[in-house]
């Protein structure tokens, strides 16, 4: 009989929805293939399910907050059980995108530059600084959000507007913006499994280029790059996979502009919907869903 297997979806971040369709989708597809599945929120619940379950392995779909940022990871800890993606460590600094970039500039690896924002400057201050320091436009992050959600591309006309819209986050980064070619990468483990390129009809790819089939982004595989720049830039993200010390599958988002990749986020727990990246490069690359995740499940089992 085949493992026993929990999925952990939901969750209470903004990227919820995204969440409860991986979980769904891993789910169909390890039912097809003989697994016992049971999907769980992460509420109260969770630590009499684990121990009514006994799974062998837990498979964490959740996405976001409280999902991908340590802090599930930390609770999953306690039971001694293999989980999915990231450990704690690197879960939580992958998510923080002024700790991860630090970390890219120390390792020389290109990355648009930034500062933070933390709402003490009039909107004068706040022009002159951006001047001084990046350029118009901009883009504005909260520092631990995924999936491009409340990311604004800003001119001097509309930022202060913006930034007001996010408020509630207290402090987000300020970030040169970066116009060229936008390049996804997949790391597998050790294997620099491929990369897709992304051409979205919207302003850049945002949450509704992502997951809205109506927004019609135009996902471009194999990629059109000569082979110095091909492996240079699975090399770029497999160093990133490396340093942050992530395991599993990871994507790295990339801006291809003037020759250079400059890397902007590395993503731990990359979505595994019908719109997702990843598991379309390892399509490519002819390895099945159910590989991808049969893999993902082994990997869990390996020493963190």
């Amino acid at each position: 009989m085949k493992k026993k297997i929990l999925i952990i979806s939901g969750g209470i971040s903004k990227e919820r929805l995204i969440s409860l369709d991986t979980g769904q989708q891993v789910a169909n597809e390890l039912k097809k293939n003989g697994y016992s599945i049971k999907i769980t929120e992460p509420d109260n619940n969770l630590e009499k399910n684990i121990k009514i379950f006994k799974p062998n392995v837990i498979f964490n779909a959740l996405h976001g907050q409280f999902g991908e940022d340590g802090y599930i990871q930390t609770i999953l800890e306690r039971f001694k059980i293999p989980y999915t993606h990231s450990g704690v460590i690197a879960s939580s600094i992958a998510m923080d995108k002024e700790i991860s970039k630090k970390i890219f500039i120390q390792n020389k690896i290109n990355t648009p530059r930034f500062f933070i924002y933390s709402y003490g400057l009039n909107k004068n201050d706040l022009i002159r600084k951006v001047d001084k320091k990046l350029n118009f436009p901009v883009v504005v992050k909260p520092l631990n959000e995924g999936s491009s959600v409340n990311v604004f591309i800003c001119n001097k006309k509309n930022i202060i507007k913006n930034l007001n819209l996010i408020k509630s986050y207290k402090k987000v980064m300020i970030e040169e913006f970066i116009g060229g070619r936008e390049i996804q990468v997949a790391i597998m483990g050790d294997k620099k499994l491929g990369a897709i390129e992304l051409k979205p009809k919207r302003k850049f790819y945002d949450y509704q280029a992502k997951y809205n089939t109506k927004a019609k982004t135009k996902h471009i595989i194999p990629v059109n790059l000569s082979k110095k720049n091909f492996n240079l830039v699975m090399q770029i993200a497999f160093k990133a996979h490396k340093i942050i010390g992530c395991k599993g599958v990871t994507r790295s988002d990339f801006k291809f502009f003037n020759g250079k990749f400059y890397l902007l986020e590395i993503n731990t727990q990359p979505g595994m919907t019908k719109l997702s990246l990843v598991p379309e490069i390892a399509a490519y690359n002819e390895i099945s869903f159910i590989k991808l995740i049969e893999w993902i499940l082994k990997d869990a089992s390996t020493k963190r």
